[in-house]
C-alpha cells in the first residue's frame, strides 16, 4: 500500500484506518470523500515535533488551508496547535467560525481586495504575506482607518525552479506571486513597507512550489533569502524576525513516488540556515513552514460506484464512475497521477487495462488513464482513488450541476459526517 493507514481485510476489502470502506459507501453513498482524522493529526505532530527539534520553540507550522478547507479541518488544526495560512476571506471566515484564533493565521494571495484586507484586519489576522505594491499601500491605508498597525511578511520570489508541475511552480522570477529579489523589486518593496506608518515588517516569505520530496529547493531558497536578509540588515539596519519558507513537500500518489523523510529534510534545512546565518552574522530567525498537501493528501481517498464498462474492440476500454472532474479536476488540470483500486476486490488479479473517466459532459473528464482493474468489473462495483485528501474537496465544482460529495471523517475507530453531501436544492439556493 502507498500509505500505512491503508490495509486489506479478510474479505478482500480496502480499509482506511482499519475501517472497511465498502461499509462507508453503503452508509453514506458515493461519490464520497473519506478522510482519516488520526492521520491528519499524526502528520501535524510529525511536522511540529521536527520543527521544534531542529528550530526550537520559535518555529511555526502553518497548515495551508487551500489543500482542504472546512470547519472540522480547522478544529483539528486548533487542537493540534497549528497555525494556518489562508488565501481568501472565505478561508479566514471558515476558520473563524470553527473557533480558530486568527491571530495565528497568515493571509496570502496575489490580489487581496480592499474588502478582504478590511475583513482580515477587523478580525485580528496575525500576519499578511504582502504580495505587491498596491497591496502594501492598501494594507497601510485600511489599517490606518482601523487605528491599528498591521504586521506583515514581504513575499519574495527567490528565482528557484523546482521542476514540479508548471501550474504549481511559484518561486521563479517570472511569477504572478511576490517581489523578485533578482530584479531589485524585493529591496524596493522593503523600503516602501518600512516607510508606511501603519505597517510593521516582521520578516520575509517565499514559496518555491509543490510536490517535492527532498529539500534541495528549500536549501537554495533559504540561502538566497538569508543573503537578502543580510543585505537588508547591512544596508538599512533592519534584522528580520521571521523567515517563512512556504510549503511544498509532496505526497505519495503512486508506488513510484518516494517516501518523504520529513525529519531528515527539516534537519537539512535547519543546518543550512544555521550555517548561512553564522556566515553572515545573522541571528537565526523564527522559521515558518506551510505544509498543506503533505498534511492531508494521504489522509484521504474518494469512493465511486462504477456505472458503465465500455470496450472499443481494437482500441481501448473505459470505466465510467458516478463522479468526475467536478470532484477531482487535477488530472484534467495538469495530468496528476493517482493509484486506483477496486475497493471490494483487492485480492483479485488486475489485468483489465482501461481509463477511469467521469460522467461530466467533457471528453477531458478523466480521473486516471491507463489503469489496471479486475476483469470482471461491472456496474455497481466500488472504486477507490487513493491520496485524494488534498485539492479534491477544495477544487470541487458544481459543473454540469452535479452535487458535491460529502466528507466523512474517520477517527478513533468511528466515523462521522464533516461536510454534508450537497443537494439539488443547494445548487439553486442562490438563484433568483
Amino acid at each position: 500500500m502507498i500509505c500505512d493507514n491503508l490495509s486489506v481485510n479478510a474479505l478482500g476489502h480496502l480499509c482506511m484506518a482499519g475501517q472497511d470502506v465498502t461499509n462507508l459507501a453503503k452508509q453514506y453513498q458515493t461519490p464520497l470523500y473519506v478522510m482519516d482524522a488520526d492521520r491528519i493529526r499524526d502528520n501535524c505532530r510529525r511536522y511540529r515535533q521536527a520543527m521544534q527539534r531542529h528550530f526550537g520553540d520559535s518555529a511555526r507550522v502553518l497548515y495551508a488551508g487551500k489543500a482542504a478547507a472546512f470547519k472540522q479541518m480547522y478544529r483539528i488544526m486548533a487542537q493540534e496547535n497549528m497555525w494556518i495560512d489562508a488565501v481568501s476571506s472565505g478561508e479566514l471566515y471558515t476558520a473563524q467560525q470553527a473557533g480558530f484564533d486568527l491571530q495565528n493565521a497568515v493571509f496570502h494571495g496575489n490580489n487581496k481586495t480592499d474588502s478582504e484586507i478590511a475583513f482580515a484586519i477587523e478580525h485580528g489576522v496575525g500576519l499578511f504575506a504582502a504580495d505587491n505594491t498596491e497591496e502594501l499601500l492598501a494594507i497601510d491605508r485600511i489599517a490606518g482607518e482601523h487605528n491599528v498597525r498591521q504586521h506583515i511578511l514581504i513575499r519574495l520570489t527567490p528565482g528557484i525552479d523546482t521542476h514540479t508541475y508548471e501550474a504549481v511552480n511559484t518561486g521563479k522570477v517570472d511569477s504572478k506571486f511576490g517581489f523578485a529579489i533578482e530584479t531589485g523589486q524585493g529591496e524596493e518593496a522593503f523600503c516602501l513597507a518600512a516607510s508606511l506608518p501603519n505597517v510593521v515588517i516582521d520578516g520575509f516569505h517565499c514559496h518555491v512550489g509543490s510536490q517535492v520530496f527532498d529539500s534541495d529547493s528549500f536549501l537554495k531558497s533559504a540561502r538566497i533569502m538569508l543573503a537578502f536578509m543580510a543585505h537588508i540588515r547591512d544596508a538599512y539596519g533592519y534584522t528580520a524576525n521571521i523567515l517563512d519558507l512556504g510549503g511544498g513537500y509532496g505526497a505519495r500518489y503512486t508506488e513510484q513516488d518516494p517516501r518523504l523523510n520529513l525529519d531528515a529534510n527539516i534537519g537539512a534545512v535547519a543546518q543550512c540556515i544555521r550555517q548561512a546565518c553564522k556566515a553572515s552574522n545573522l541571528p537565526v530567525p523564527a522559521v515558518f513552514l506551510e505544509p498543506g498537501r503533505s498534511i492531508v493528501a494521504d489522509a484521504g481517498l474518494t469512493l465511486y460506484s462504477v456505472g458503465t464498462v465500455k470496450t472499443i474492440p481494437g482500441f481501448k476500454s473505459y470505466v465510467a464512475i458516478d463522479g468526475g472532474m467536478n470532484d477531482n479536476p487535477r488530472y484534467a488540470l495538469y495530468g496528476a497521477e493517482y493509484t486506483v483500486v477496486a475497493a471490494a476486490k483487492m485480492n483479485e488479479p488486475c489485468g483489465f487495462a482501461c481509463s477511469l473517466v467521469g460522467r461530466c459532459c467533457e471528453s477531458g473528464d478523466v480521473i486516471q488513464p491507463d489503469v489496471k482493474l479486475p476483469a470482471d468489473l461491472k456496474r455497481g462495483d466500488l472504486i477507490a482513488v487513493l491520496t485524494t485528501g488534498a485539492y479534491n474537496f477544495s477544487m470541487a465544482s458544481a459543473y454540469n450541476r452535479f452535487t458535491r460529495p460529502a466528507v466523512v471523517m474517520l477517527e478513533q475507530g468511528k466515523h462521522f459526517v464533516a461536510v454534508q453531501r450537497e443537494t439539488v436544492d443547494d445548487l439553486i439556493r442562490l438563484d433568483l
